[in-house]
C-alpha cells in the first residue's frame, strides 16, 4: 500500500483545500494539515471534515494564529518550526498531506515547504488555478519540483476549461495531466463524492495503482 500522496499549489487560494477533498475521497485517504495559520475556528481540516464523509482528519502539528507565511506566524506565537518536528502520521490508510501556500513557502529561514515535501518523500500533485499568471506560476512551481528530483504523479487544474493554458502547461512542464475540478458554488459532499468518483480513474493510474 502506498504510503500518501502530498498535494500543494501554485500559490494560496489556488484551490489547493478542495482538491484535496476530492482527492483523498478518491483514493479513501486520511488527511493531515501539517501547519495551519490562523482561521483557526475555521480551519482546513475542518472544512474538510465538513465536505467529505468517512474521511479521517489528523491533528496538525501546529495550530499557529496568524493568517500568514507560517515562519512569521510562528515567530508572533513564540514557536520554532523546524523539518525535524514532522513526520508521517502512522495510519492504516494512506495520507494525504496538505501543504501550506506554495512551494517556496518558508518555516524559518533555512526551511521551505518544498524540503518538507521532498522529507516525507511522497508522490506529489500539483494543483494550478486557471487565472491571470497561472502559467508562469505552474511552470516555475514544476521546474522547482523537478529540480529537487521529487516524483510528481500530476497536475490537477481548478476552475474553468482553458485549453490554451492547458495545453502550454502541459508542453513545457513535462508533468500528467490528471484532470480539471471545476469552480461549484456549493461546495457540499455530494459534489465532492461526484468528483471523485469521476477524477478517481486518472489520480489511480497516476500514481500507478491501476
Amino acid at each position: 500500500m502506498m504510503k500518501g500522496v502530498f498535494v500543494t499549489a501554485t500559490d494560496t487560494d489556488a484551490g489547493k483545500t478542495v482538491a484535496s477533498a476530492i482527492i483523498a475521497t478518491a483514493l479513501q485517504a486520511a488527511y493531515w494539515k501539517p501547519i495551519q495559520s490562523g482561521d483557526l475556528d475555521h480551519s482546513d481540516s475542518m472544512k474538510i471534515e465538513a465536505m467529505t464523509s468517512g474521511i479521517d482528519i489528523l491533528p496538525e502539528r501546529h495550530r499557529l494564529t496568524v493568517p500568514a507565511s507560517p515562519h512569521y506566524s510562528a515567530e508572533v506565537d513564540g514557536v520554532e518550526l523546524s523539518l525535524s518536528d514532522f513526520e508521517l502520521p502512522k495510519h492504516d490508510r494512506p495520507i494525504l498531506v496538505e501543504g501550506a501556500g506554495g512551494l517556496l513557502v518558508p518555516f524559518n529561514e533555512h526551511e521551505l515547504m518544498i524540503d518538507l515535501i521532498d522529507q516525507l518523500s511522497l508522490p506529489t500533485i500539483l494543483v494550478s488555478r486557471h487565472k491571470l499568471g497561472s502559467i508562469n506560476h505552474t511552470l516555475l512551481s514544476l521546474d522547482a519540483l523537478h529540480l529537487r528530483g521529487i516524483h510528481l504523479a500530476g497536475i490537477v487544474f481548478v476552475g474553468a476549461e482553458t485549453p490554451s493554458t492547458e495545453t502550454i502547461i502541459a508542453a513545457h512542464g513535462h508533468t500528467p495531466i490528471i484532470g480539471r475540478i471545476p469552480w461549484a458554488d456549493d461546495l457540499n459532499s455530494n459534489f465532492i463524492q461526484a468528483e471523485a468518483a469521476r477524477l478517481k480513474p486518472a489520480l489511480l493510474d497516476a500514481l500507478g495503482l491501476t
